[in-house]
């Protein structure tokens, strides 16, 4: 199927899907969080970010496996852990010690299992979608025959968390097997809208060429998630070049909302228009000029006093 059919078929799907659907309020409903595995300081200590998390006014977080592998065959613990710092969970993504090879077959069984292993886990907490990334990204890209096979085993893996009452949601993400434009159109394009969603990186998004308020109105209530986070202001409307993974300590592509590369008010008043329900969730992949604290307050004064929002 080339580019174009694919990006016909992602809108029509996108879009169509929903017309039985009923109608939010106006305004939407936006539950604000943020992920906090941010390098600079929350990176190695993950009971530290939710407290602090917790202290700036959030009371939602998310964050990723690899912090909770002792908890697997233990979710009431954690439950407790995580209720006592007043925090509750978006999502637990995949990630570390899972198989994340999407786009080799041989692989697929392994990743059935681990990933609805991790629907069943997050359940216990009441998420209502688990958010995924891709596995890095091969010297060559996604080929075609990648895409295939990435969207056969997410197809089957969002039938089966649909069973489960989660939905399954792959990000988009740079330096991933799943990133730009043409990989997006194509997954989105050959899977079910009503079991395989989407989590909207502003970040990644912007910085893959995308537009992501374009992005926000071809998919509209496909996406469950969106993760916030601002570029530069050359990069607004996607970036013009890519970008090989930088050094996020040293020379950082992603900031605190604020920064001018992502049109976050353009963003919500197109959800607000739809009537749009789901999770804002802010991500600082690094925080290297300030203790990520700081950061994340700066994102929720942004949330609070442009976007008019309260966590």
């Amino acid at each position: 199927m080339n580019h174009e059919s694919a990006t016909a078929i992602t809108r029509r799907q996108a879009l169509g899907v929903f017309g039985a659907l009923p109608l939010f309020a106006a305004g939407g409903k936006y539950r604000i969080g943020i992920t906090t595995n941010t390098r600079g300081g929350w990176e190695k200590d993950v009971w530290l970010s939710f407290r602090e998390a917790r202290e700036v006014g959030y009371r939602r977080v998310e964050t990723f496996i690899h912090y909770f592998t002792d908890f697997m065959d233990r979710p009431a613990e954690l439950k407790k852990k995580v209720d006592d710092i007043g925090v509750s969970f978006v999502t637990i993504s995949n990630g570390g010690p899972m198989e994340m090879h999407f786009e080799d077959p041989s692989k697929h069984e392994k990743i059935i299992e681990e990933h609805l292993r991790l629907v069943r886990f997050i359940k216990h907490f009441g998420c209502t979608h688990l958010k995924i990334n891709c596995g890095p990204r091969r010297p060559q890209g996604a080929t075609g025959e990648d895409l295939k096979h990435m969207a056969d085993v997410l197809e089957k893996i969002g039938r089966k968390s649909s069973e489960e009452g989660v939905k399954f949601a792959p990000h988009a993400h740079m330096w991933s097997q799943y990133e730009n434009r043409r990989e997006v159109d194509y997954i989105l394009g050959h899977t079910d809208p009503k079991h395989v969603w989407f989590v909207l990186d502003t970040g990644h998004i912007t910085m893959a060429g995308i537009d992501p308020v374009e992005l926000t109105r071809t998919l509209g209530h496909r996406i469950v998630e969106f993760h916030l986070k601002d570029t530069k202001p050359e990069n607004k409307g996607g970036a013009k070049q890519r970008l090989d993974r930088p050094d996020m300590m040293n020379d950082p592509c992603f900031f605190p909302l604020g920064s001018g590369g992502v049109d976050f008010p353009a963003i919500k008043a197109h959800l607000d228009k739809i009537g749009w329900d789901g999770h804002f969730t802010v991500e600082l992949d690094s925080s290297p000029f300030r203790p990520p604290k700081e950061s994340a307050r700066m994102s929720l004064r942004y949330i609070e006093s442009v976007l008019g929002l309260k966590a």
